[in-house]
């Protein structure tokens, strides 16, 4: 925060960007309490927006430019809030009724189809928080409750694209949104806040509570060594029996390394060439992981795709592959890589399309 100074001379603390957001902590259970607030964790991209005197800035999490990637998003800012607001929520993108994250990466590499493409993909800005009011009075220290009112009466009015998120203090409502939002609408979660909390940038004063799923995969390879792995590379067959790469463990626990060590063996031989075959290439390329921000190519060690283990996982998968790393509960010997659901088979079911 910049000071400047109000008409009587007293100094006015004014936000300027970049702005570290208010994060939440992970919970394995969602939190209850008569002060606390709940809201959906929707899937899509953190933004802090800037209505400036000469236009709109959005920022993301990481304090990166987003501006130039969501022309429809500032335009609508623009004409519904005044300058001097700042807000904090999260962009998304609507494909029938759900959330498309793979829309949503689509504005970073559009180039000249961007005008096009928030045409027929818009975005929205799903607002939870409001940093600061008309002309730059900064908010963060009022409770959540009495900034959350004014930022609604702020919206009333706005166009689609900007949307109060819902919140509740009914835990029926909270079981609700976890029991059906999260397959029709796409839903992450749900984000916890106490009502007389204070906007905090940078520290983790609310918690959030991701849905998760407990499955199977095949382990296709690891990094580190075959002997002692660091994390697994996971896999499922498609409908035409190809191993198709679907994501990456957290990094494994000595005991997970021994038993997961014991298991595995380098890839076998093709009949008759004597080469060694595998589905993937080696390294993984870089747009395979799916993040904004793609990390240099994956070096890895093959393995034969012999293994299976059950997994911990978020419902973040698109593109047949989970956005975020996984949870390996343990391996499972006992099971056929025949046996692991197919993918675009009981995946489509629970994640719904795929495409």
């Amino acid at each position: 925060m910049t000071p400047g100074r109000e008409p009587g001379g007293r100094p006015n603390p004014v936000l300027r960007r970049p702005v570290a957001p208010m994060l939440a902590a992970p919970v394995d259970a969602v939190p209850e309490g008569p002060d606390l607030a709940h809201e959906p964790k929707f899937d899509g991209w953190r933004c802090i927006a800037f209505r400036e005197t000469d236009g709109v800035y959005l920022q993301s999490r990481a304090g990166r430019n987003l501006t130039t990637y969501f022309p429809d998003i500032t335009r609508a800012i623009r004409a519904a809030i005044p300058p001097g607001v700042v807000c904090d929520g999260e962009l998304i993108v609507w494909d029938r009724g759900r959330t498309n994250f793979a829309l949503l990466q689509r504005r970073v590499t559009a180039g000249r189809d961007l005008l096009r493409l928030s045409r027929e993909w818009p975005a929205h800005y799903v607002l939870f928080d409001l940093l600061a009011d008309t002309g730059g009075q900064v908010l963060l220290d009022q409770p959540l409750a009495r900034r959350r009112a004014r930022l609604e009466q702020l919206l009333a009015g706005a166009p689609a694209q900007l949307t109060l998120t819902p919140q509740t203090a009914d835990m029926r409502q909270v079981a609700d949104w976890l029991l059906h939002w999260t397959v029709a609408a796409g839903i992450e979660g749900v984000v916890s806040k106490r009502l007389d909390g204070r906007y905090e940038p940078g520290r983790r004063g609310w918690w959030k509570f991701r849905t998760r799923l407990v499955t199977e995969a095949i382990v296709g390879g690891v990094t580190g060594s075959i002997s002692h792995p660091d994390t697994a590379l996971l896999g499922r067959f498609d409908r035409r029996q190809r191993l198709r790469y679907t994501g990456r463990t957290h990094p494994l626990t000595h005991g997970q390394r021994q038993e997961l060590a014991a298991l595995l063996s380098p890839p076998r031989p093709a009949p008759r060439r004597g080469a060694v075959v595998h589905p993937w290439p080696e390294p993984l390329p870089a747009s395979w992981s799916g993040q904004f921000d793609r990390p240099p190519p994956l070096r890895y060690v093959q393995v034969d795709p012999t293994v299976v283990v059950e997994i911990d996982a978020d419902v973040a998968f698109e593109h047949q592959r989970w956005r975020h790393r996984v949870r390996l509960a343990r391996a499972k010997p006992e099971m056929s890589v025949y046996d692991v659901p197919l993918l675009l088979g009981e995946e489509a079911g629970y994640f719904g399309d795929l495409g």
